[in-house]
């Protein structure tokens, strides 16, 4: 970044999808907004590589189509994407768009009324988290706690805070026990954590034995694997432990919402002392907050009337709880940023290396267990 009262500028990834359907990655030099009165500008230097990232960054696009140009310090990165995949994306056409919802790093400058910010290591969320600098709302920026580092608590926003909004809506819609899936992933062992911290009853949905094992370690007690024989007779036992009626899905795709919502039932109809065609009263929810598995949802309604699939988003969701209820669960964040919510990383890469072919391929795996940090300043 130059430091002139003319300007300030710095490297930004960014993602461009042409009318032609084409796909373009580059970093872009970009001016960096002066502070205004409560905001400050960050020497980034931490930004989790999220899936909600890589729908904005990869768009869909068929990886066996990428084709790699420009220079080593200045890679451009182009791919097709489907004619399925624009249609829901004409929003965005001929638009260069920076990428990354998260981000740690150094406050570098401030405006009159942040001074008191200048030399802290603080978090954010705000978007244009791929980059070098970044201009923020001191709203948007969580001050670490003392020995923290940028890497510790990049990741303190989007998993964190998701984790602790599916317990506090479980809590809001009146349910007492929780279903996840795709437990195993790093929201998941977080969600685990707090579960077992809070006395919140907790059914892990995984897809293998190993990824059982691992949360078993942790604590977990009701793990149920997909991949099992007897998958849908362990959920029923778990449900039926538990008591859970809310789930969220990380999946999306394929038959899975369906199975939870029969078990649920066949769990509460267990139970019943009257019959009605009608199934049991007790609603049944699964929230759908991810899209792991892009084909099409399928439902066998085989769990009666009260029931219901929906979408879920953390952002909606925190507006919907109010500022003060919110800075209640970024305080927690805070306070165990090193326990409940610390965050293990498979590799620390530059803007640069983050638009290598082989390094792209590995991310978008979107694997249980691997994380990638992008280090704006490397």
């Amino acid at each position: 970044m130059t430091n002139t009262q003319q300007e300030l500028r710095g490297l930004q990834l960014r993602s461009l999808i042409r009318s032609t359907g084409q796909l373009e990655i580059s970093l872009a030099d970009v001016h960096i907004a002066a502070p205004k009165a409560n905001e400050v500008v960050l020497r980034m230097e931490a930004a989790p590589i999220n899936p909600s990232d890589l729908g904005l960054l990869l768009a869909g696009a068929d990886p066996a189509t990428a084709r790699a140009s420009g220079t080593a310090d200045r890679p451009v990165i182009t791919a097709t994407v489907s004619p399925g995949a624009l249609k829901s994306m004409t929003a965005r056409l001929d638009q260069s768009m920076p990428v990354g919802n998260e981000g740690a790093g150094v406050v570098v400058a401030a405006g009159a009324e942040a001074q008191h910010l200048i030399g802290k290591t603080v978090a954010a969320l705000g978007g244009a988290m791929y980059s070098q600098y970044r201009t923020l709302s001191v709203a948007d920026c969580l001050v670490l706690p003392k020995g923290a580092t940028a890497a510790d608590g990049a990741s303190c926003f989007v998993n964190p805070l998701t984790a602790l909004g599916m317990v506090e809506t479980m809590r809001l819609e009146g349910h007492t026990a929780l279903v996840h899936t795709a437990a195993a992933s790093n929201l998941g062992q977080m969600l685990n954590k707090i579960c077992l911290a809070d006395g919140v009853g907790l059914v892990n949905v995984v897809r293998s034995p190993a990824q059982e094992a691992l949360l078993r370690d942790l604590g977990a007690a009701h793990v149920v694997d997909t991949s099992a024989p007897t998958f849908t007779d362990d959920l029923t036992k778990a449900l039926t432990a538990t008591g859970a009626t809310l789930a969220f899905d990380a999946i999306g795709g394929g038959r899975l919402c369906g199975q939870i919502l029969t078990c649920m039932e066949a769990t509460l109809s267990r139970n019943a002392t009257t019959y009605s065609r009608y199934g049991s009263p007790v609603h049944k929810q699964v929230y759908i907050y991810g899209g792991l598995d892009t084909r099409p949802t399928e439902v066998n309604r085989e769990f009666g009337m009260a029931w219901g699939i929906g979408g879920w988003l953390v952002m909606a969701f925190l507006q919907r709880i109010g500022q003060r209820a919110a800075q209640r669960l970024r305080d927690r964040v805070a306070a165990e940023l090193k326990t409940t919510f610390a965050s293990h990383y498979t590799a620390e890469i530059s803007l640069a290396e983050a638009l290598r072919l082989d390094v792209i391929a590995a991310y978008a795996k979107r694997a249980t267990g691997e994380k990638y940090l992008i280090n704006p300043n490397k």
